[in-house]
């Protein structure tokens, strides 16, 4: 039996590792950490439970998938609920919306509180899911980097309707010439942050990320984010995957321009395949010194990163759920501060996520676990203990004035997770958490492909290359590279 290594066991590398296990190989994943998931890990913080990376969980079929490939119930390892409200929303103002994932219901809601027209915003939601439905094939389902990928109807289709898909305006321009409040244009202007980027550059084609919440929906999985790993980990364990842990990968072996293994820290490894789920920067500047670099792919923009406080909190809340919005009163300049200035706006948008609102267990009876995000410049050699500590001031007044409440003697538990933490932990180059960032229009393909254009045997899946991060995007790097394998 031909065999595989992957490096890395985040939610990538294991769909990969099961895709390849599927298609014959004998599949070994290496893994620095001492556990799998990459970002989807968790931590408890004096008894309080928190999902320590990605809190929204969209697209559940792509995890159902990989049990299916084994005629296996998903129901068997993972469960999952489907959220009635998306996301609370709040302006400074008083201004509250809390976005239904009915589509219907939402644009009905949506066009009574911020005075839009339904044919609006009807028409809106329809084009973002033409957009989708155009574009899912080409640039999230196939390689980008493949002469066939062209050569399909489906691509045809896309570049034939390709002034339909905005292209050429941002997502901000798109939204303002679609509506006159300007808080919805702000409400779907933060979908660019779903790929670590900045709505006043980013294509107006991004409008399509609103799609998979009001299509496909939002959910929780039982146990946790964590549980998505976790689960798949333990189908690959029982397909007969074997996972090292605790053990780095040093180089990728490459002999006549063909990958032949690997040497971890503690031995060598011979491959037929080998898989990087590591971050591609590093896979490049660490494990294939000897090789020549993509320069252009790596030289890219990276995406933002993020400042996450885990509190503890001793009340409960309950004009708050799940997911959660507090709005900077400037979006624009918060986003310069971001990517032009690098540092952190003193008015950050603030996202809250508390999963005790879900699961029970989370926190203590009474009492509440509250994820505290703000979107972040990446590593740049910043001071971070002072915009860390600049930050945590800034977000407990904008809490404070829209809740009307003191929040500061509430935190009963603190974890603080920044740039440099998210780089050590994920090797994540500056801790951007999408890889590179999706600010021009020619972004999607420069990304790095999903195989080495050089080095035969040699393939690459995770969040920093085709189609991107975020989970739904890396299970569906996953697939991509599993169609690429020769199959056994």
């Amino acid at each position: 039996m031909p065999n595989a290594i992957v490096i890395g066991a985040g939610i990538g590398g294991i769909a990969t590792a099961l895709r390849l296990n599927k298609i014959g190989y004998d599949v070994t994943v290496l893994e620095a950490n001492s556990y799998p998931g990459g970002k989807l890990y968790t931590k408890d913080v004096h008894g309080y439970r928190f999902d320590l990376g990605p809190s929204l969980f969209t697209m559940p079929h792509l995890v159902d998938e990989l049990f299916t490939l084994f005629d296996i119930d998903p129901k068997s390892f993972f469960e999952y609920s489907k959220k009635e409200v998306i996301c609370n929303y709040f302006w400074e103002d008083g201004t509250t919306f809390s976005a239904n994932g009915d589509s219907d219901v939402f644009i009905k809601e949506a066009a009574k509180t911020f005075g839009e027209s339904e044919s609006h915003l009807k028409s809106y939601v329809n084009s973002n899911t033409k957009k989708y439905d155009l574009t899912s094939s080409l640039f999230l389902e196939k390689s980008l980097h493949k002469a066939s990928t062209y050569l399909s109807v489906d691509t045809i289709k896309a570049i034939l309707q390709i002034g339909k898909l905005d292209v050429d305006i941002t997502l901000n321009a798109l939204n303002e010439k679609t509506f006159q409040s300007a808080k919805l244009v702000q409400l779907f202007n933060r979908f660019a942050t779903y790929n670590g980027s900045s709505p006043y550059q980013t294509p107006g084609i991004m409008s399509m990320i609103p799609h998979l919440e009001m299509n496909y929906g939002t959910f929780f999985p039982k146990g946790g984010m964590v549980q998505i790993s976790k689960s798949l980990y333990e189908l690959a364990v029982r397909q007969g995957v074997t996972f090292k842990f605790n053990e780095k990968v040093n180089h990728i072996k490459v002999e006549q321009n063909k990958a032949i293994g690997v040497a971890s820290t503690k031995r060598d490894y011979m491959a037929d395949i080998t898989v990087s789920n590591m971050d591609i920067f590093p896979t490049y500047k660490n494990l294939l010194q000897d090789q020549s670099h993509p320069t252009k792919v790596l030289e890219q923009e990276r995406s933002s990163s993020a400042l996450i406080f885990y509190w503890g909190i001793s009340r409960e809340f309950p004009e708050l759920d799940l997911h959660n919005i507090f709005f900077s009163e400037n979006y624009q300049e918060e986003f310069s501060a971001i990517f032009e200035k690098r540092t952190i706006f003193k008015d950050p948008t603030v996202y809250i996520n508390i999963t005790s609102k879900e699961e029970k267990v989370d926190a203590p009876e009474g009492h509440e676990n509250w994820f505290v995000m703000i979107n972040v410049p990446g590593n740049y050699g910043q001071d971070w203990e002072q915009l860390k500590t600049e930050a945590r001031i800034h977000i407990i007044s904008k809490i404070n004035k829209i809740l009307g409440v003191d929040i500061e003697p509430l935190i009963m538990a603190e974890h603080i997770l920044d740039p440099i933490g998210i780089e050590r932990d994920t090797s994540s180059y500056r801790g951007s958490l999408y890889g590179a960032a999706s600010n021009s229009k020619f972004a999607a393909f420069l990304r790095h492909p999903n195989f080495s254009n050089s080095i035969k045997n040699l393939y690459f899946c995770g969040g920093s290359v085709h189609p991107g991060g975020g989970i739904p995007l890396c299970l569906l790097s996953a697939k991509i590279v599993g169609d690429l394998v020769p199959k056994v």
